[in-house]
């Protein structure tokens, strides 16, 4: 037997994980009730600033008023014309969250201004809206699809909201309102805070929608009531022909600034986490 000393052994080296990379910009966790705080801080913005967001208002009410009027001559494409005018939110309320951000500087907001927020990161700006036109648009090609299945062709319901609710037409809504869930959903999760994002710091599309995603996706609750929220008030407004929504179109766009501000913190408390 050999007293040869053995060889030492090779050092062992412990695994040690690679940091996780970081997705977006970090978010902040937020109470469930957050979203009733939002619906505060956009009706604070809203009397600070009433002449702007009547404009805004008065803006909502009538695009709503002029898909009205289309619908009595093809109600068909008024539906997907109504998920549109949902789906373009986020860009239509730009001007508002300018507001809310000249606002929270303590600067007197104006409405050359708002009209002139797109300006501010207009590339990014402009390939997020046409992500969400994309979207509209392929939103619109199912609800064709849908009621091309369900009535095997395009009915003619000569502007008859009544005819079209029609009891036997059950299948047709349940579906319809399926393939809106889905669209709905997938805008919502992309779009809640990106185009706040993209107006208050300097960043590309692509980061604002994940970043968005990501809120939606580690906080979904809070979101989901957020969302119930946005939709009943939306669904509320446009029962008594839309002019409702001269008060809610802006009051929801101010309360989603504040939305995206919860969830982010200002741009310098970002850099410093």
């Amino acid at each position: 037997m050999s007293d040869a000393p053995e060889p030492p052994s090779p050092a062992y080296t412990p695994y040690v994980p690679e940091p996780a990379v970081e997705l977006g910009p970090p978010l902040r966790r937020l109470p469930l009730s957050a979203p009733l705080h939002w619906l505060k801080l956009g009706w604070a913005d809203l009397r600070r600033a009433p002449g702007i967001a009547t404009f805004f208002g008065g803006c909502f009410a009538l695009m709503g008023l002029t898909v009205l009027m289309v619908f009595r001559h093809a109600p068909i494409y008024t539906l997907a014309l109504c998920a549109g005018f949902l789906l373009l939110g986020p860009l239509l309320c730009l001007g508002l969250y300018q507001v809310s951000l000249r606002l929270e500087r303590g600067e007197a907001p104006t409405i050359e201004d708002a009209l002139g927020a797109w300006m501010a990161n207009v590339r990014q700006i402009a390939i997020f809206g046409f992500v969400l036109l994309i979207l509209e648009m392929l939103w619109g090609r199912a609800a064709l699809v849908v009621f091309a299945v369900s009535f095997d062709g395009m009915p003619d319901f000569a502007g008859s909201l009544h005819q079209l609710l029609n009891p036997e037409h059950l299948g047709f809504i349940a579906a319809y309102l399926a393939v809106g869930a889905v669209f709905a959903g997938l805008i919502f999760a992309v779009s809640v805070i990106a185009m706040p994002l993209l107006l208050d710091r300097d960043t590309d599309a692509v980061t604002a929608g994940l970043a968005s995603l990501k809120l939606c996706l580690t906080q979904p609750l809070v979101m989901l009531f957020w969302g119930l929220i946005v939709t009943t008030l939306i669904v509320a407004a446009m029962l008594p022909y839309f002019i409702g929504l001269v008060v809610v179109g802006p009051w929801l766009g101010h309360a989603s600034w504040h939305a995206y501000r919860a969830a982010l913190g200002p741009p310098d408390a970002g850099a410093a986490q």
